[in-house]
């Protein structure tokens, strides 16, 4: 008699066991949370900035609404929302290096009595049930180790009514982007990380981890799976990234 195996998950192009990945990932980010932004101008050429004011318009933030931003680390989706009129928000993230920037900026920006912040994994949400309008996660679902259990976890939390909004890097559909995106991927932005934040592994797993994600098709199916309905799909710069929304009816 055989014991089971221990289940594995991706970690960028490695397969690790399923309990390691989300010390490996808080690892990254410890280490590259005071330049956040700068990583995603580098991985995004600056769009990334376009595609958030994109997905927080489709957000609809109106005053009497809560936000649950997933994964929220330095805040620029709950500020968003904030800016322009959305009701009060909870910044979560299982990082705390990351909150801790996102706290500093919330400070500086004035939103401290608008945005309640805990450190929380977002696949085991201490928030009860039918609690919140919206539920946000940008560029934050690749990075859990149980995507589905995110997913389950949202659509529980969530009022009758309430949206989900995932905006996230996707499966390239303009043939013509591929190897100039794969080039820059994997070539250019390791280095720009050694170069820029003295960390090239780093900036290679965010790398690897988009090509690890599951496409359009695939993350719009394990939505409905997890009692989402009317799922839409809006493709952004050719399907370099995407916006995922899913409604709880």
């Amino acid at each position: 008699m055989t014991d089971n195996p221990m289940p594995t998950v991706d970690f960028g192009f490695r397969s690790v066991a399923a309990t390691e990945k989300a010390g490996l990932v808080r690892a990254v980010f410890d280490s590259v949370a005071p330049r956040y932004d700068l990583m995603n101008d580098l991985m995004s050429l600056g769009i990334h900035r376009a595609w958030k004011q994109i997905f927080i318009s489709d957000l609809q933030p109106r005053p009497s609404h809560t936000l649950l931003d997933l994964a929220g680390g330095t805040g620029d989706i709950s500020f968003g929302w904030l800016k322009r009129g959305g009701g009060p928000v909870f910044l979560t993230d299982i990082n705390n290096a990351m909150l801790s920037v996102g706290r500093d900026r919330a400070l500086n920006r004035g939103f401290a009595n608008d945005i309640s912040l805990a450190v929380a994994d977002a696949e085991k949400l201490p928030l009860p049930d039918r609690c919140v309008d919206r539920v946000s996660i940008a560029f934050g679902l690749r990075n859990c180790t149980d995507k589905s259990a995110v997913l389950r976890e949202a659509r529980r939390v969530l009022k009758p009514g309430g949206r989900f909004l995932c905006l996230e890097f996707s499966r390239v559909n303009v043939h013509a982007l591929t190897p100039v995106y794969d080039t820059w991927s994997f070539k250019v932005l390791p280095r720009l990380g050694r170069m820029v934040a003295g960390d090239a592994d780093s900036y290679r797993y965010l790398a690897e981890s988009i090509r690890t994600f599951p496409d359009q098709e695939t993350l719009a199916g394990m939505m409905r799976d997890a009692g989402l309905v009317r799922v839409n799909v809006r493709n952004l710069s050719g399907g370099i990234a995407a916006i995922h929304s899913g409604w709880r009816l």
